[in-house]
């Protein structure tokens, strides 16, 4: 199997420039308070593709990516032709591509991790491609409040755990009621040097 890096490779490829500058869409939110490396935001409802796999980090993180990513590039089921302001290439087979969003999503329960990719806005539920895969599952977030630490640095299980844990801490300092567990949010293609990545920490609160 690949490991998660060729795979990121992969995916962040069409996405990034080979420089490693950010050109994917991201989600509009509303930032309602602001404390350096925490913001309160406000996001709206959100189109996502997902997958969950049993596991641990990295063979998760090679699983999870691989039926994602050959989501959006292909392994799905198109219904219509669909007009985007971003590109949308038809293939032989007639499965579209998907423009990718970003941030990419990972969320730990128990041994449980969920994936998620976010659908550019121009699709709806009922106009999005189907995925072929039934692991893959297209999900409408609604509107919710985030607490959001961002951090730079290698994306690995331990500065998950203990950016997660620092943001917890902060919300009971500052008593915000969490609503979820913490998801990370990645933004960069691997090859990014680490003082220049943006990573976050995403806990939907009260």
């Amino acid at each position: 199997m690949a490991s998660i890096t060729t795979i990121l490779s992969t995916v962040f490829l069409s996405v990034f420039s080979v420089v490693g500058i950010r050109t994917a869409d991201e989600p509009n939110y509303q930032v309602l308070n602001d404390y350096d490396n925490i913001q309160i935001r406000q996001y709206p409802p959100l189109l996502v593709a997902q997958t969950q796999v049993t596991g641990d980090y990295k063979t998760s993180g090679n699983q999870g990516f691989k039926r994602l990513a050959g989501y959006i590039f292909g392994d799905n089921q198109a219904q219509q032709t669909i007009e985007m302001t971003t590109p949308v290439m038809q293939e032989q087979k007639e499965s579209e591509f998907i423009e990718m969003t970003t941030p990419v999503l990972q969320q730990h329960v128990g041994d449980v991790w969920t994936m998620a990719f976010m659908i550019p806005s121009s699709y709806t539920l009922a106009t999005v491609p189907k995925p072929l895969d039934p692991e893959v599952k297209l999900t409408e977030l609604p509107s919710k409040k985030v607490a959001v630490l961002s951090y730079t640095g290698r994306l690995t299980e331990a500065n998950i755990q203990e950016k997660s844990t620092e943001l917890q801490t902060w919300l009971s300092e500052h008593h915000y009621t969490p609503l979820s567990p913490a998801q990370s949010a990645a933004y960069d293609p691997p090859w990014t040097v680490p003082f220049l990545r943006r990573n976050e920490i995403h806990i939907e609160i009260k």
